[in-house]
């Protein structure tokens, strides 16, 4: 296939003002770019999965551009030069797409240009509407000056924060990855693949299965994780979400309360914010004749289950959040309050909004590490954590104190060897410390 690429995605405050309800491309030059491609690489399913997830992050505008470059990029190699669909996109796929982003062919690559889409002089176009793609815009971008002398003028909804500044006229730049920006191409890609993984589209993270040597002078985080922080990183996640909550109540209470919840009961998003069939009350967290308190939630596949609850999330962290909302401290009987409002008192909020309040938590973990100056091995892997990882993080710090029977019901796998293959192995600060102090010689 020879099709070029072209920009998908619109700017920040075209992109916020779309109608997701539309299950195509709003914009008639993309829909019709999409339609060109075969059926087998799904190209509509994954510039609708790319849109939600860039969704999710729309609450800032420097993140969404980030995020917004990285992700299209993949979606074009994705349905360009692989002609696959995400969901067939394996461990060597990532490796070569990686590779691809270090050395990207010259039809890929051009100019930074003012504008992604521009308007068309002349009334008709071949899209059949007067804003186009940008002829000169490319997915990798060279430092040079523009050239406005093609008789097109940027689109006025355009931002021109692309600009690059500082080149002299006519100098081009070859183009060149450095480390740092495969780094963070692998961040971003693997994020996106761990919010497909935790919203089924997906299996698995071809880019969490990577090696360090494929990433040449990799961090340890690029040699691959099990989706679980660190203790220590738990703890910056744990007390940064406590401390958000004290200095802005109004807006971080429910996301202490959201961080809480996930942990303490393996939750994924779809726990709390629920599905078509159900919707999480206050009244699903019941209390048996034994003094047990128990959360009552249907799952994957629509099947019912409960999951036991710490007391110490009771305690601190449900009974803190009711009397934050003007509730009694403990949730009564067949109690219908939503679980989750939104801040003007709707019930309800969506798996997009949770995600974003989820990664406002990370993000801001992440800032309080290094200006304690913890060290990158202390921080790689907070760089790429999810909202599923809370899940996995909660589950592999309890494995230990927990027999596997009892984690696999609150987890609810369907099988036991799921959960020991998952969390029962040998934890990397243990096995550190049983060889530490073994010596050479003299074995007794």
């Amino acid at each position: 296939m020879s099709t070029q690429p072209m920009p998908i995605f619109e700017t920040y405050e075209i992109f916020i003002d779309m109608d997701f309800s539309l299950r195509e491309p709003s914009m008639t030059c993309i829909r019709q770019y999409i339609e060109k491609f075969p059926a087998l690489v799904e190209a509509n399913k994954g510039y609708l999965t790319t849109r939600e997830f860039l969704r999710a992050f729309s609450d800032n505008s420097l993140t969404f551009t980030s995020y917004r470059t990285h992700v299209e990029r993949l979606l074009l190699w994705a349905l360009i030069i692989r002609q696959k669909a995400f969901s067939q996109l394996k461990r060597q796929d990532a490796e070569d797409y990686l590779e691809f982003c270090r050395n990207p062919p010259a039809v890929w690559i051009g100019p930074i240009v003012r504008g992604r889409f521009v308007t068309c002089d002349h009334t008709e176009s071949a899209w059949g509407e007067p804003v186009i793609p940008n002829p000169k815009w490319r997915p990798f971008s060279l430092k040079c000056t523009k050239d406005s002398s093609d008789g097109l003028t940027p689109a006025p909804d355009d931002a021109s924060q692309d600009i690059e500044l500082g080149a002299a006229p006519g100098v081009v730049t070859r183009y060149k990855a450095s480390q740092s920006t495969i780094n963070q191409i692998y961040t971003i890609c693997s994020r996106f693949f761990e919010y497909m993984v935790e919203d089924g589209t997906v299996a698995a993270n071809p880019f969490r299965m990577i090696k360090k040597k494929s990433l040449n002078r990799g961090t340890p985080q690029e040699e691959g994780t099990n989706r679980a922080l660190t203790p220590l990183q738990w703890d910056y996640v744990l007390e940064t979400a406590e401390h958000m909550a004290v200095e802005e109540p109004d807006r971080h209470e429910r996301t202490l309360f959201i961080v809480a919840t996930l942990f303490a009961m393996y939750l994924r998003v779809s726990d709390i914010v629920g599905r078509p069939n159900w919707h999480p009350v206050m009244g699903d967290f019941r209390l048996d004749p034994e003094g047990n308190w128990w959360y009552h939630v249907i799952g994957k596949g629509n099947k019912a289950g409960k999951v036991a609850v710490r007391e110490e999330y009771i305690s601190k962290y449900l009974t803190r959040y009711r009397r934050f909302v003007g509730l009694s401290p403990l949730p009564e009987w067949n109690e219908q309050t939503p679980l989750l409002m939104t801040l003007r008192g709707r019930p309800g909020l969506s798996g997009r909004q949770v995600r974003a309040l989820l990664q406002s938590v990370f993000d801001n973990a992440l800032a309080r590490m290094r200006e304690e100056e913890r060290g990158e091995h202390e921080t790689n892997s907070l760089r790429v954590a999810s909202a599923h990882w809370l899940r996995h993080t909660s589950a592999t710090l309890d494995a230990p104190l927990r027999s596997p029977k009892d984690l696999q019901m609150d987890l609810r796998h369907s099988s036991l060897s799921t959960t020991q293959d998952v969390y029962y192995h040998s934890h990397d600060q243990e096995r550190s410390r049983s060889v530490r102090g073994i010596g050479m010689r003299d074995r007794g």
